[in-house]
C-alpha cells in the first residue's frame, strides 16, 4: 500500500506503521511517499513530521481509537452498497429534515436512526440533513468542534455506519445532505499544523483560526477541503453539503473557494450521474451566493435564509431581543414572504449598519428556511422550542411559502425535549470554560444567559429526543398537522411554485392578521388572542389549524391563533 501526506515545508517525513517508522520520499509539490507491504485495511498508521509526532493523518479515512490516536486504512471497496438504482434529488420542491444523530434516538447511532426512517416516510420529506459527523473530542458534541474532516465519529458508527445510513435512506426514497465545517477546525485534536500552512495566522471567527485559502501554499490547502467535498458526495453517496458558516471563508482570490467548489461538484455530478446540492449558510444576505456561476454568482444550489426564520417567529412568539428587534412587525413578515428577505440594503439595528441585497430574480426555492433549526434552540440558553400552538400557524405558513422548506427533528410532535449546546472536551481548561466562552459568544443578544453547563453529561442525556411522546393526544395531532401540510404542499402546484413576484400578502399589523395568497389559494393567519375577520369571501377550506372557520358579511372569521388555507369562491 502506499502512503501519502502533504508536507511542503518539512525536510524528513516517516510513516510509523507496522511497529516501526519507514522513511517516506520527498516528491513534486510537497508530498511525501512510501509504499509499505502488508498494509492493508485496518491497519492503523501515523506520520512522524522532523521528528514531531506521531501525528493522525489529515486525510485521515479512519478515527477508531479517537482524535489523538493513530489513523487505520480503511478500504472504501468493501462496502456493499444496495441503491444502485437511486437518481438522486432535486432541491426544488423538496422538504428537509435536519437531525443530529447523537439526540436523535436514545442510541444515538447510524443503526439506531435508521430504525426511525419509516417515520421520516410517512412525515414525507425528501432530505434528511445531518449534523456534523467528522471526529471530535470526547463522547458527545453537536460536530463543530470536528477534526480529521476525512472521518466519521465512530460513536456513531463510523464509515461504515454513515455508508449503510445513506443506503437505508436511499431505499426509502430520502436524500441526505451533510453538514460539513471549512471555516475552521475544532480547539482539541487539530494536528493540522505541524504538517503545513493550513492556517492563516489571525482569528477568522469567533470560533477560531482563519484557514489559509488565499495566501501562501494555499493552492494544497484548498484541495484539502474540496477533496473532503468529493469524497463525501462520491465515496459516501452524499447527495448534498450544508456548508458552515461560509462568510468566515477568508478568501480574496479572483476565483472564491465557493465557486471553485461549485465547479467541481458540478463535474462530479455529470461523472455520477446524479444530481448534487451545496446549500451555504450565510448571513450576508448577498444574493451572488446562489446565481449561477456563469452570471457571476458563486453557484451555490441554495443558502439558509434567516430572515424567513426571524420574521415567523417573531410573529409567532413576541420576542423582540438581539437580532430579533428589526422583524416584530407583521410587515417585516410581509416582507420576507415575498422579497425573501427582509434587510436588502435597508438599515440593521442589530448590526447598526446598512446589510444585504435584493433577492429580485431569485427564486424561492434557493433560499432554505424553517421556524426551527439547531441554531435557532441550541443557541437559546436553556434550548427551549416553541410550543404547539406557535408551531401549528407557523408550520402552516412556512409549509405553504415559496421558499424550500426545513424542519428541525421532533419539532413535527411538538418536542418537549430542549436541544441544548453540549460538549466533551478532553483538556480540563477546554472543559471548564465551555460555559463561559458560550455566554460570552451572545453578548448582547438580549439573554438572560442562565444556562446549563454544556460540559454536564446531562446537557446532552436531556437533548435526546422522548419518541413516546408522539404517542400521546396533543403531540400526535401536531404531527398529524404536519404531514397534511405537507402532502397539501406536495398534492397542490401553487404551493411549491418558488416565484416570489407570484406571492400576494395583505397584513393587518394592529389586528395581527396576515393572508398571503399563493395563486388562488390563500393562507389565512390570525397571529391574535382574540377572534379576528379577514377580508376573504367563503370558499372550499382545505386544512384549518383550529375549529371550523365561519363567514359573515365582512369576510372569513378566524379564532384565535389560528390559520386556514382554503380556496374562495370553491365549495
Amino acid at each position: 500500500m502506499i502512503f501519502e501526506v502533504w508536507a511542503p515545508k518539512a525536510t524528513v517525513v516517516e510513516v510509523d506503521v507496522l511497529g516501526g517508522r519507514r522513511a517516506m520520499s520527498a516528491g513534486e509539490g510537497g508530498w511525501w511517499t512510501a509504499e509499505v507491504e502488508g498494509a492493508g485495511h485496518g491497519t492503523r498508521y501515523a506520520f512522524v513530521v522532523d521528528g514531531d509526532g506521531p501525528y493522525p493523518d489529515p486525510r485521515s479515512p479512519r478515527q477508531p481509537d479517537g482524535i489523538f490516536a493513530s489513523s487505520a486504512v480503511y478500504d472504501h471497496a468493501r462496502f456493499t452498497w444496495s441503491d444502485h438504482d437511486w437518481k438522486g434529488r432535486d432541491l426544488r420542491g423538496a422538504v428537509l429534515y435536519e437531525l443530529h444523530v447523537g439526540t436523535f434516538t436514545s442510541e444515538g447511532t447510524f443503526v439506531a436512526a435508521i430504525e426511525k426512517l419509516p417515520h421520516l416516510v410517512e412525515l414525507c420529506v425528501d432530505f434528511v440533513e445531518v449534523m456534523p459527523v467528522a471526529p471530535v473530542p470526547g463522547g458527545r458534541n453537536w460536530g463543530y468542534d470536528g477534526v480529521d474532516l476525512y472521518a466519521v465519529n465512530e460513536t456513531y458508527g463510523g464509515p461504515d455506519g454513515l455508508k449503510s445510513f445513506v443506503d437505508a435512506c436511499h431505499r426509502a426514497g430520502i436524500g441526505v445532505i451533510l453538514d460539513v465545517v471549512y471555516n475552521h477546525l475544532g480547539p482539541s485534536g487539530n494536528f493540522l499544523r505541524p504538517f503545513g500552512p493550513y492556517f492563516a495566522g489571525y482569528d477568522g471567527s469567533y470560533w477560531g483560526e482563519a484557514v489559509n485559502l488565499d495566501g501562501p501554499d494555499s493552492d494544497e490547502v484548498r484541495r484539502y477541503f474540496i477533496g473532503n467535498a468529493q469524497q463525501w458526495l462520491r465515496d459516501f453517496h452524499i447527495d448534498g453539503l450544508r456548508l458552515d458558516a461560509v462568510h468566515a471563508l477568508h478568501d480574496r482570490r479572483a476565483t472564491h473557494l465557493l465557486a471553485e467548489l461549485a465547479q467541481e461538484v458540478d463535474v462530479l455530478a455529470c461523472s455520477v450521474g446524479r444530481p448534487l446540492s451545496l446549500i451555504a449558510e450565510s448571513d450576508l444576505n448577498d444574493p451572488r451566493m446562489v446565481r449561477s456561476l456563469d452570471a457571476g454568482g458563486l453557484g451555490m444550489t441554495a443558502q439558509w435564509n434567516d430572515d424567513v426564520h426571524h420574521a415567523l417567529h417573531c410573529a409567532v412568539s413576541g420576542e423582540s431581543h438581539g437580532y430579533y428587534q428589526d422583524f416584530t412587525q407583521l410587515t417585516a413578515l410581509a416582507k420576507v414572504l415575498t422579497r425573501g428577505v427582509l434587510h436588502d440594503g435597508t438599515y440593521s439595528s442589530f448590526r447598526a449598519r446598512a446589510h444585504g441585497g435584493s433577492f429580485n430574480g431569485v427564486a424561492g426555492h434557493r433560499l432554505v428556511a424553517c421556524l426551527q433549526n439547531h441554531d435557532q434552540i441550541g443557541n437559546r440558553p436553556v434550548g427551549d422550542r416553541l410550543p404547539i400552538p406557535a408551531l401549528k400557524i407557523g408550520a402552516g405558513l412556512l409549509l405553504t411559502s415559496p421558499f424550500t422548506p426545513m424542519l428541525f427533528m421532533g419539532e413535527e410532535w411538538g418536542a418537549r425535549t430542549p436541544f441544548l449546546f453540549f460538549s466533551d472536551h478532553v483538556e480540563p481548561e477546554l472543559r471548564d470554560s465551555e460555559g463561559t466562552r458560550r455566554e460570552r459568544e451572545f453578548d448582547g443578544f438580549g439573554y438572560v444567559w442562565e444556562a446549563p453547563n454544556p460540559s454536564d453529561e446531562e446537557s446532552f442525556l436531556r437533548s435526546k429526543l422522548d419518541w413516546t411522546e408522539v404517542k400521546e393526544e396533543a403531540h400526535w395531532l401536531l404531527l398529524c398537522w404536519y404531514r397534511d401540510l405537507i402532502a397539501l404542499r406536495k398534492a397542490l402546484p401553487e404551493l411549491s411554485d418558488p416565484r416570489l413576484d407570484r406571492v400576494r400578502v395583505e397584513v393587518d399589523p394592529e389586528g395581527r392578521w396576515l393572508l398571503m395568497w399563493r395563486g388562488e389559494l390563500a393562507v389565512a393567519v390570525n397571529f391574535s388572542q382574540e377572534s379576528a375577520t379577514l377580508p376573504l369571501a367563503p370558499g372550499r377550506v382545505l386544512l384549518t389549524s383550529d375549529e371550523p372557520v365561519s363567514a359573515d358579511g365582512e369576510g372569513l372569521r378566524l379564532p384565535a391563533q389560528s390559520l386556514v388555507i382554503s380556496r374562495p369562491g370553491s365549495f
